[in-house]
């Protein structure tokens, strides 16, 4: 039952090249920040990954962009990182773009067990008709595009069908964590850490502090231990801000 490991290298140390991972994170926020960092640092490739986002630009997933482990991610905000935008129209990265909450769902669905479900969110769009460039061609042509996707009306209303989303290892970030695997979140950090963590088949979690089994109040606790399989204790070093902006002090009156 002790899932705690003595260091990120030692707990990504198994995953190969090819590998698809579920990445907690919110922005910068929640982010798995040390595993990813050993990650790069194993020297692992060909890596497909399921996030909110790629990170920045050298910062969480944007680590492994800017080295070009990455093969294929898919996500639903790609905003804020050169890399990711170059790569992409170049022809070099894969990109599956997703509706955000649909995101959450398919990958909530996968660690539930169910294969597909409907949804309203895409309908009457390229998401369900098809025709978004996956990847481009070097001379800026598409070189592959997403097929169209099953449409069914319940009740008189329109909905799209999505795959649900399982990959072989997840890596997210937790503020609390037991022996146990059973995890706490904080605030924005709750957004995609959990559904990550549900969705891969190894999971390991990254906690900045390590409390011992029953210290956890059973309500308090946002992934329960069976989804998770490796826990190591990073501490709050590396914490990253995406965006800092402050506002000039006003003058006192």
């Amino acid at each position: 039952m002790d899932k705690v490991v003595g260091s990120p290298a030692e707990a990504v140390s198994d995953i190969p090249d090819g590998a698809s991972l579920a990445v907690g994170g919110f922005g910068l926020c929640g982010v798995p920040i040390q595993l990813i960092a050993a990650l790069h640092e194993h020297g692992v490739g060909d890596l497909e990954t399921v996030s909110n986002n790629c990170g920045v630009d050298g910062e969480g997933l944007g680590v492994l962009l800017m080295a070009k482990r990455i093969r294929k991610t898919t996500g639903s905000y790609v905003g804020e990182n050169k890399e990711f935008e170059r790569q992409f129209l170049q022809g070099e990265l894969e990109v599956e773009l997703t509706p955000q909450g649909t995101l959450a769902e398919r990958l909530r669905a996968g660690g539930a067990g169910i294969p597909a479900f409907f949804t309203p969110a895409g309908v009457g769009t390229q998401v369900a008709e098809g025709g978004i460039p996956l990847r481009y061609n070097t001379d800026g042509t598409v070189a592959q595009a997403s097929e169209p996707k099953e449409v069914r009306v319940f009740d008189g209303v329109q909905y799209v069908l999505e795959r649900s989303i399982v990959t072989d290892y997840a890596l997210v970030r937790a503020a609390k964590g037991d022996r146990h695997g059973n995890l706490v979140y904080d605030f924005s950090a709750r957004n995609f850490n959990p559904l990550c963590a549900m969705s891969g088949r190894i999971t390991i979690a990254e906690v900045e502090e390590l409390v011992e089994p029953g210290e956890l109040d059973p309500v308090d606790v946002h992934t329960p231990g069976v989804f998770v399989q490796r826990v190591v204790v990073v501490g709050e070093d590396g914490k990253r801000i995406e965006r800092r902006t402050v506002r000039s002090r006003t003058e006192e009156s």
